[in-house]
């Protein structure tokens, strides 16, 4: 079996996008995953499956779209992926708090970067299926907005280490 992310898009601790995160454990055992087990309420799941990406994805996509009446998108990572997009992060001198990463199903197009709106000092690198972002006066009072990443979903460095950290242990 190998290690997963799966990273929610639109589940926050506040708002119309909440889940509780037994919910989503919940939802995820039923799919058939394993070793279940989510981080922070901001829809971060880590599990084992011998299911193809593909196969999985779908699974937790159709629950999810089951129980709550509408679709919420999942992205998936596994533990290598995930390990390498912290590895990968161009900003790696910065706070982690100031960085994030939008991770999308497919590669970022070349020209992504090209439609930013709302940039102030925020810098922006594209990587294999994410785009990186880091905001220095913090991503709170940033008003950036990326058309290539509203199909993805965000997390910042700090997230992303203790998630590729959780999934390595998996291993």
């Amino acid at each position: 079996m190998a290690s997963y992310v799966a990273l929610l898009r639109a589940i926050n601790v506040g708002g119309s996008g909440t889940l509780p995160m037994a919910e989503l454990k919940a939802i995820c055992v039923a799919t058939g995953l394993a070793r279940v087990r989510t981080y922070i309420a901001s829809g971060n799941v880590v599990f084992e499956s011998a299911q193809p990406v593909a196969t999985i994805k779908a699974a937790i996509e159709a629950r999810l779209h089951a129980d709550a009446g509408k679709p919420i998108g999942v992205t998936l990572r596994s533990a290598a992926e995930m390990a390498a997009v912290l590895a990968g992060n161009p900003f790696g001198e910065a706070p982690p708090n100031r960085c994030f990463a939008v991770f999308l199903d497919e590669p970022p197009p070349a020209d992504a970067l090209e439609g930013a709106r709302g940039r102030v000092d925020e810098e922006l690198r594209l990587g294999r299926r994410e785009i990186y972002v880091r905001c220095p006066t913090g991503i709170g009072r940033s008003k950036l907005r990326i058309p290539a990443a509203q199909a993805g979903t965000a997390r910042n460095m700090n997230t992303v280490a203790k998630l590729a950290e959780l999934a390595a242990a998996y291993g």
